[in-house]
């Protein structure tokens, strides 16, 4: 059974739909979801924080992205984000939709699981992010498929189509559950909101994490290691052994938990193994340096002597 169908069994599957076909008109007209803060497509951040859907639907023409998903689009492009949420949610079959925006630079896994947590843990119809000022994030948010498929259909009915129509119209005979989030709901509309984002990034509480995340993106890697056992152990051989032995080292950790068989077990258990030797090393050096320092030693008495 893969994990998918474990997750179907206890009714914790879900899919996503991302919008990702907006004119972006505050930005000039430009291609928002392509737009990269901390060397990544907006979009592509949006990805990899769903990446755990069962399928994934992006509403929007087809473009590269890390990893595949379904490609849908309104008719006419451009209808605006009911017409889109409906062309995509047409893709999906999960009970529990993640509906996402593709311009949400701080979205992370735990924000989804958090909004999946909070709308399985009771019986409304979605849940969603709030912003600072307490304004609701209706394209940060999980929502039940058949709520969301009533109420579009109900307003196909009444409007003979949802082009142009705002979001507000769907959400407003939704029964929602607010999960007040100031960072996850940050979104990109302006120069100045990307400018924004880009900063904060490369703050130092962030920026270790943020290169990491765009790195494995940027390598394929899909793997969570212990990054502080990693610094440790770069730490280790910069000061017990010499200061380049600390990106040597880590590669080789790399290679050999790839010879292993990857996963974190085989990285954890290479990076003891080299933690572990570099801590040796520095412990001889440290052995020889008292050796040299003590006025009375001679060839015979120091520790390597033969």
């Amino acid at each position: 059974m893969t994990s998918y169908e474990r997750s179907d069994a206890l009714g914790t599957a879900y899919d996503a739909v991302v919008l990702a076909g907006g004119a972006a008109r505050r930005l000039g007209g430009a291609d928002k979801p392509g737009v990269r803060v901390g060397g990544r497509p907006l979009l592509d951040r949006v990805l990899t924080a769903c990446a755990d859907a069962r399928t994934t639907v992006v509403v929007a023409d087809p473009r590269p992205t890390p990893r595949p998903v379904l490609w849908a689009r309104e008719d006419p492009p451009g209808g605006g984000p009911l017409a889109a949420l409906d062309a995509g949610l047409r893709h999906t079959s999960a009970e529990q939709v993640v509906v996402l925006s593709a311009d949400l630079p701080f979205l992370g896994a735990p924000t989804v699981r958090r909004l999946l947590s909070a709308l399985r843990a009771g019986t409304a119809d979605g849940a969603l992010l709030t912003d600072p000022d307490g304004r609701d994030q209706p394209l940060v948010a999980a929502y039940r498929r058949p709520a969301l498929h009533r109420g579009l259909s109900g307003l196909t009915e009444e409007h003979s189509g949802l082009t142009g129509l705002p979001l507000r119209r769907l959400t407003a005979g939704l029964d929602l559950i607010r999960v007040p989030d100031p960072v996850a709901s940050f979104d990109c509309d302006t120069w100045d909101d990307i400018a924004t984002a880009r900063a904060r990034i490369r703050e130092h509480g962030h920026v270790l994490d943020e290169w990491i995340s765009a790195a494995k993106d940027e390598l394929g890697i899909d793997l969570d290691v212990d990054t502080g056992l990693l610094l440790d152990l770069a730490r280790d051989a910069a000061h017990g052994v010499a200061r380049p032995a600390a990106p040597l080292t880590t590669f080789l950790v790399g290679y050999a938990a790839g010879r292993a068989g990857g996963g974190p077990e085989a990285v954890a258990e290479a990076t003891r193994k080299a933690a572990a030797l570099a801590l040796r090393w520095a412990a001889e050096a440290a052995e020889a340096a008292e050796a040299d320092a003590a006025p009375d030693a001679t060839p015979d008495t120091r520790p390597d002597a033969g």
